[in-house]
């Protein structure tokens, strides 16, 4: 299949209507109000506090407003390298599966520094519902407390626990062993499979959810292989976020980011890169593909033995060319088999920051009809 043309790329980010209307009414996100037990404050707590508020208050209009009476939920601790403890929330259906339950591992989204085990619930309850499943919601600790690449390593830890104590869980891996999350938590299932085919993993994954994922983790162009560049359009450097969730800028430095600051960004090395970075909150290490797992390409076996991915990105999202050119590249050069879904002129997470769309359950929809495709796989 050729790359997509800058004219459908560009088609992509005409933004809905359903959307525009809501946005015409109001901000996406509210601000803090003095009745917020944080107002008034910007640290990162603050911030971490408010973006859970806020999901919070839409809880009733999700998918899945709450616990389903078919699935049992069940929160536990588990060791990591550490020697601390993380917690983790498994799903297991009150009705067993005949022929036993799939293994789901779900990783959250919050650029690695927000979020918590009620971002994931509402797949992991479906997953476990609809799938007959055993789905595991991992904790993994956040940055900046926990700096890279604290979170990678944890979600390992916690892959190889769910591994190892499967049978306790009540899963049967033969059936399904699939890992997933969205955003950052895709980024974190994109390492994932990696890790787990270079240390084989066993029993061996068999599927890989990746939903909106950061793949490239905003790399400048010019440090990604040149024949993806025509395809990377949505990279904040080359075209203006419209995005209602996701507003990348780089924080304080954005005035300063002039056409020729950009070019003089795009040839430094990693390294240098990665502290600039790093003030717009991106804590990671950028020339670590447990980072980036876009340098995975770069090693010998490349992206080659991976199992087989479901991708779900949006055409607002200034991460949608990461997802599309990962696709690309997994089905193409590295054989794997994959399945996506692209939501035209919506945003990253809109289905958690608007879900009154009916599009929002459209895409819930689609998510557990792809995790269906992904046991079927096995």
């Amino acid at each position: 299949m050729a790359p997509r043309t800058r004219g459908e790329l560009a088609s992509l980010a005409i933004i809905h209507p359903v959307l525009a209307a809501i946005l015409e009414k109001g901000p996406a996100i509210r601000l803090p109000k003095p009745s917020d037990p944080y107002y008034g404050r910007t640290d990162h707590t603050a911030l971490r506090e408010h973006r859970a508020a806020i999901l919070k208050e839409k809880w009733a209009l999700r998918y899945l407003p709450g616990p389903v009476a078919e699935v049992i939920e069940e929160d536990r601790k588990i060791p990591v390298r550490d020697g601390s403890e993380i917690i983790i929330r498994v799903y297991k259906p009150v009705t067993k599966k005949e022929g036993g339950s799939p293994l789901i591992v779900m990783f959250h989204e919050g650029g690695w520094g927000m979020g918590d085990l009620s971002d994931e619930e509402v797949n992991c309850r479906l997953f476990s519902r609809d799938q007959g499943a055993v789905c595991v919601n991992v904790e993994y600790r956040l940055a900046p407390e926990h700096p890279f690449p604290t979170w990678i390593n944890d979600s390992w830890d916690a892959l190889q626990w769910c591994a190892q104590h499967a049978s306790e869980l009540g899963a049967d891996p033969s059936r399904g062993f699939v890992v997933g999350g969205g955003s950052a938590g895709g980024n974190i299932t994109a390492v994932l499979t990696h890790i787990a085919r270079d240390e084989k993993l066993s029993p061996p994954l068999t599927g890989q959810y990746l939903g909106v994922p950061a793949i490239m983790c905003f790399l400048p162009p010019s440090h990604i292989p040149t024949q993806y560049r025509s395809e990377y359009l949505s990279h904040p450097f080359v075209t203006p976020v419209n995005d209602p969730i996701l507003k990348v800028d780089l924080g304080p430095l954005s005035p300063l980011i002039t056409p020729v600051a950009r070019l003089v960004l795009g040839l430094l090395p990693l390294d240098h890169l990665a502290r600039i970075f790093s003030i717009a909150g991106m804590n990671g290490n950028m020339s670590s593909p447990l980072f980036v797992p876009f340098h995975y390409g770069e090693t010998e076996r490349g992206h080659k033995d991976l199992p087989p991915a479901y991708f779900q990105v949006c055409g607002l999202d200034p991460l949608r060319d990461e997802g599309l050119i990962y696709e690309r590249v997994l089905r193409e050069e590295a054989g794997v088999k994959t399945k996506i879904d692209v939501y035209e002129g919506l945003g990253h997470y809109f289905w958690t920051n608007f879900p009154e769309m009916e599009m929002s359950k459209t895409f819930v929809e689609d998510t557990v009809k792809g995790m269906g495709w992904l046991l079927e796989q096995t």
